[in-house]
């Protein structure tokens, strides 16, 4: 392995993920410039550094990240094409350690899922990081799969909770255990690959904040507001044909659909538990449910 990271520069910085992840890098002590697009206006942490780049110019990104040991791309699913140009970019400039936007679900095993299409980017992005790696071995790589963001799915609604109404969706039986992660959690595990560099060299991890169900998500906020909501029951079989219908219009919106038909359906059985979560490969623990579930009920 290379040297101690130390200087580490994020792409997305200012977006949902890329702030958490951001914060944490720094509380763990890493020298942190984050690349803005040319006359951006998002505010950065004191001490965080940002230089504009152009994100089409090779030339352009591999000048920004001279002297960065590691790059970190919290970019959303609909530009994770555009990784390409920082892979290498991240190659010419020498970077120790590329984490790639793969945040979400697993990437390595879609199959022939309908879900697959609109993930095409993310698959062939990753495909082109170990194609360089195998060319370059001094450029190295960590995937992390983090499953649904839990707590910013609470606030935005995609966890299928409404607060103000005291109302849940369940999809199917609602026991099947899903993969979730926290934002901050899912910051600290980036922190933690690059203080474990041989231990997540040119590997793909999963990492969840906990497993729970759908009815157990329920159950808590009911516990916790001490009142009954009302449920609404869908299936994941109908989230499917919306999804498809959409995408036969060129909707990418149908990747809500289809998520929740991978991640909810009976029998997904995409839990990460045991030795397949790296949490403990990453010296981290799990978060707990019940106090996400409070601190966003507070809010």
């Amino acid at each position: 392995m290379g040297s101690p990271i130390k200087n580490v520069a994020v792409v997305g910085g200012s977006g949902n993920l890329g702030q958490a992840a951001v914060r944490e890098l720094v509380d763990a002590g890493f020298a942190v410039t984050v690349l803005t697009r040319e006359g951006s206006t998002s505010t950065l942490p004191a001490g965080v550094a940002a230089k504009a780049v152009d994100y089409s110019s090779v030339e352009s990104l591999t000048s920004a990240l001279e002297g960065q040991d590691a790059l970190v791309s919290t970019i959303a699913t609909v530009a994770i094409a555009g990784q390409r140009p920082l892979v290498d970019a991240a190659v010419a400039a020498g970077v120790q350690r590329f984490i790639p936007s793969e945040f979400g679900i697993n990437t390595r095993f879609l199959g022939k899922e309908p879900i697959g299409a609109i993930l095409q980017g993310k698959v062939q992005t990753l495909d082109y990081i170990h194609e360089k790696s195998r060319q370059n071995p001094s450029f190295t790589w960590t995937g992390i799969s983090t499953g649904l963001f839990f707590d910013w799915g609470l606030e935005y609604g995609s966890i299928g909770l409404d607060k103000s109404t005291k109302t849940a969706t369940i999809f199917d039986s609602g026991n099947e255990p899903f993969q979730a992660s926290n934002l901050p959690h899912i910051g600290k595990a980036i922190a933690a690959v690059l203080t474990h560099l041989e231990q997540t060299v040119n590997r793909y991890i999963t990492i969840a904040s906990f497993n729970p169900t759908q009815n157990q998500v329920v159950e808590i906020a009911e516990k916790l507001t001490g009142q009954k909501w009302a449920v609404k029951h869908l299936t994941t079989s109908e989230q499917q044909q919306i999804g498809a219908e959409k995408l036969s219009k060129g909707d990418y919106s149908a990747f809500s659909n289809f998520l929740r038909k991978r991640v909810y359906g009976d029998g997904a059985g995409l839990a990460v538990q045991g030795a397949d979560n790296a949490l403990d490969l990453l010296g981290l623990e799990g978060e707990d449910l019940e106090a996400t579930l409070q601190a966003w009920l507070a809010k």
